[in-house]
C-alpha cells in the first residue's frame, strides 16, 4: 500500500460544557486530525488526542505537529507499507522515534481506517472485537460545589448512563464522594485523581474504601509504579492506572508488582491500537479487567474507542459517552448516541465506519499541511 499523501489538520473545538480536572479547566479542545490517502484514492482518518497544554501528558498539539511532519510522515511515505499489516509496518519504521505515543497513535489510526476501507472490514473485525454494543459511563469534571456535583450526576443518570466517574483532588475528594454515594447508593461509581496526590497525601483517601467504588484511578504521579504498589497494599478498593501505563511493558510491570488491579487503556496514550490490544491481551491472560478511557475525542477517535472496547476483556464501562456529551457540532456526520441499556453501538461499516464532515473540519481548523512521498 503506497500512501499518496498525508494531510494534518490542527483543530480547535468548543466543548458543550467546561471540563475541569486536577490539572486545569478546559472550554475548548485541540487535537490533530490525520487524513491518509492511498494510490487508489481510498482515504483513512485518524486522531492524535494531544491537547494544547501539557497537563495530562508532555505531548501537545505543537509537539505532535512537529513529530508527525518531521519524522512519522516521512517514515510512512517513503516506501509502500505492507498490504496485510500497514499499521504494524508503520510502527516498525518509527521505533527509533523515542516517546511521542499520541503522535504515533494518530497516524496509526488513519492506517487502520484506510486498511479497513481497502479490505471492506470494520475496525472491530480487524481488532477481533466481539461486542456489537459496549457499555459506557460518563466522566464528570470538578463542579462549583458539592450540590452542583450531585445534581450533575443525577442529570447524567437520567440520560441513561449506568456508571459515573467523578474527578477528585486534595480538598475535593472524600466529602464529595460521600455526598454522591448518599444520593445514589447503588450507582456504579469510580473516582479519578489525575496524579493529584503523593503517597503521603493519598492516605487521606482511605475513607473511600467504605463507599463501594469500582476503582480509584491514578492517585499518584504519572510516571510512578512503585508507590502505587505500596498504596494498593493499603486499600481494599482497586487502584487503576492510567497515565502510568504508556506501553505494554509498563502494564506488565504494574501487574507483576500489584501496582494496579484494573487498567485504563487509552489507545492514544499507549501509542496506538496495536499496543492497546497487546495490553488488553496481557491483562486478560492474568484475569485483570480493563476499560477504555476517553480523551474528549471527536467522532473519529470515538469510533476507534468503541471498536477497541468491543474486545472481550473490556468488562467495565468506558469513558466513551455520546457525542452530545462534548460537542454540539462534531467533525463526523455520524453522532454517537446512548442506547436505552446504557450502551453505544459499535460501527460496523468498513474501517472506522465514519464519514468526516469536511465543512465542520474546515470551520474548526487552525492550520493544515499536506505531505507527499519523496520524488
Amino acid at each position: 500500500m503506497q500512501l499518496a499523501r498525508l494531510t494534518f489538520y490542527r483543530v480547535r473545538m468548543p466543548l458543550q460544557h467546561p471540563f475541569e480536572t486536577s490539572f486545569g479547566r478546559m472550554t475548548h479542545r485541540e487535537c490533530i486530525v490525520v487524513e491518509a490517502e492511498d494510490e487508489a484514492g481510498h482515504i483513512g482518518w485518524g486522531e492524535c488526542p494531544a491537547d494544547r497544554d501539557p497537563g495530562y501528558a508532555y505531548e501537545t498539539t505543537g509537539t505532535a505537529w512537529h513529530i508527525l511532519q518531521e519524522f512519522l510522515a516521512p517514515a510512512a511515505l517513503q516506501t509502500p507499507l505492507n498490504d496485510e499489516a500497514p499499521a504494524a509496518d508503520f510502527q516498525r519504521r518509527v521505533r527509533a522515534v523515542r516517546g511521542h505515543p499520541m503522535a504515533k497513535a494518530g497516524l496509526e489510526m488513519a492506517l487502520w481506517d484506510l486498511h479497513g476501507r481497502r479490505t471492506g472490514r470494520s475496525l472491530r473485525a480487524l481488532l477481533g472485537g466481539v461486542q456489537e454494543r459496549v457499555p459506557v459511563g460518563v466522566s464528570i469534571g470538578l463542579q462549583p460545589s458539592t450540590d452542583a456535583l450531585v445534581r450533575r450526576v443525577g442529570d447524567f443518570l437520567a440520560l441513561g448512563y449506568r456508571r459515573i466517574k467523578i474527578k477528585i483532588k486534595p480538598g475535593r475528594d472524600v466529602g464529595e464522594v460521600a455526598a454522591v454515594r448518599r444520593a445514589f447508593p447503588d450507582t456504579p461509581l469510580q473516582v479519578d485523581a489525575n496524579s493529584a496526590y503523593t503517597l503521603e497525601t493519598a492516605r487521606a483517601l482511605k475513607p473511600l474504601d467504605d463507599f463501594n467504588l469500582l476503582l480509584i484511578e491514578q492517585p499518584l504521579a504519572e510516571d510512578d509504579l512503585w508507590d502505587h504498589h505500596k498504596l494498593q497494599a493499603e486499600f481494599r478498593t482497586p487502584i487503576c492506572l492510567d497515565e502510568s501505563i504508556v506501553a505494554p511493558r509498563h502494564a506488565r510491570q504494574a501487574l507483576e508488582m500489584d501496582a494496579a488491579r484494573v487498567i485504563n487503556i487509552k489507545q492514544g496514550r499507549v501509542g496506538g491500537l496495536l499496543n492497546a490490544v497487546a495490553i488488553h491481551n496481557l491483562a486478560q491472560a492474568q484475569g485483570v479487567p480493563v476499560w477504555c478511557g476517553g480523551m474528549l475525542e471527536t467522532g473519529i477517535g470515538r469510533a476507534a474507542n468503541l471498536a477497541l472496547a468491543s474486545l472481550p476483556n473490556f468488562t467495565l464501562p468506558g469513558d466513551i459517552s455520546a457525542t452530545d456529551r462534548y460537542y454540539a457540532r462534531d467533525i463526523t456526520r455520524e453522532r454517537f448516541t446512548l442506547n436505552a441499556d446504557g450502551t453505544i453501538t459499535v460501527p460496523d461499516a468498513p474501517g472506522l465506519g465514519i464519514t468526516v464532515d469536511r465543512s465542520a473540519l474546515a470551520a474548526y481548523t487552525l492550520r493544515s499541511t499536506r505531505l507527499t512521498p519523496p520524488a
